[in-house]
């Protein structure tokens, strides 16, 4: 496992995995409630371990255009803007909300010195496939040609956590040549093959921000009806794409994640296909760990904002 950072504070992430395990064991499965308004009604009002931290003042809502109507987006704008950062939250295409990070997105805007776009893309079931990528990849056309003119700055980088990150990858591959306008991809523990890589299925019942009949539910409310072999259309997964001539990307990922080798993988082939490529695999670390009280996140939040501030200062 080539583990690159954590292992000095593994115990306190073990422990805090122990505590994450029997939160989620205590409380309805998402996959057994099934129900997605209900649960995203749940998270807004503060319920579950993955509560929302709140919003803050410094944030602004608006909207862009987009193919299927105007796109609700969420922008940090701080005094000093040298760069754009457009960002996709996670919650499995189904679930999560373009408010649901404010406090981790307006730091990252005041120390990397970036104006915040966070897509509020149309979620699943309701909006299934292609909806959601079509309203990113709508969101990141609309910031090549507004960043400019919006925010007085044209360095632009993508990414995002979870499905957040799968849905950067397949923004920057439908874009084709315009990817270039894109400096940096920092892609967060991301999803790549929706088909199911050996960590997603080895994974099992045990529940930490994800299980195995989790994702199972996500991709469901996402693909629903498409079979396995389609689920690896490079649309869909892009690990099964042509990665070539894409911009230089950061991968993060946890050992504790069933999404493990999603990581791993993409980061392979993105360095394989001959773009510059870093890879952060933190020791222990879960699903969705920046978003906990944890060292391991303190740390990666910070090289984050260094990564975003150095892709849009050089």
């Amino acid at each position: 496992m080539p583990v690159t950072t954590g292992t000095d504070v593994a115990e306190e992430t073990r422990a805090f995995n122990d505590e994450l395990a029997a939160l989620y064991a205590a409380a309805p499965q998402l996959h057994e409630v099934d129900d997605p308004p209900a649960s995203r009604a749940a998270r807004a009002r503060g319920e579950g371990p993955l509560a929302p931290p709140g919003r803050l003042a410094e944030g602004r809502d608006r909207t862009i255009p987009g193919r299927a109507g105007p796109i609700p987006v969420r922008v940090f704008t701080p005094a000093e803007v040298r760069g754009v950062y457009l960002h996709f939250h996670g919650g499995g295409w189904t679930l999560g909300t373009a408010d649901s990070q404010d406090p981790m997105l307006w730091r990252l805007a005041t120390e990397a010195g970036v104006a915040v776009v966070s897509v509020d893309y149309r979620l699943a079931p309701e909006h299934p496939y292609p909806n959601g990528p079509d309203d990113c990849e709508d969101a990141a056309r609309w910031l090549i040609g507004a960043a400019g003119p919006e925010f007085g700055a044209e360095r632009l980088v993508i990414g995002g956590e979870s499905a957040g990150a799968h849905l950067a990858a397949v923004t920057l591959l439908r874009l084709g040549e315009a990817a270039s306008a894109f400096r940096a991809a920092q892609l967060t523990f991301g999803a790549y093959d929706l088909s199911m890589t050996p960590s997603q299925r080895r994974w099992g019942e045990r529940n930490l921000a994800l299980s195995t009949p989790v994702i199972q539910w996500f991709t469901a409310n996402f693909l629903p009806g498409m079979s396995l072999e389609d689920r690896r259309a490079p649309d869909v997964s892009p690990l099964y794409a042509d990665l070539s001539g894409l911009p230089p990307a950061r991968f993060v990922v946890g050992t504790q994640d069933p999404l493990l080798d999603d990581t791993l993988f993409m980061a392979a082939r993105w360095r394989a296909a001959g773009n510059a490529t870093e890879l952060e695999v933190v020791a222990e670390a879960p699903h969705g760990f920046v978003g906990f009280p944890l060292k391991v996140a303190e740390r990666e939040l910070a090289r984050q904002r260094e990564y975003i501030a150095h892709a849009v200062g050089s």
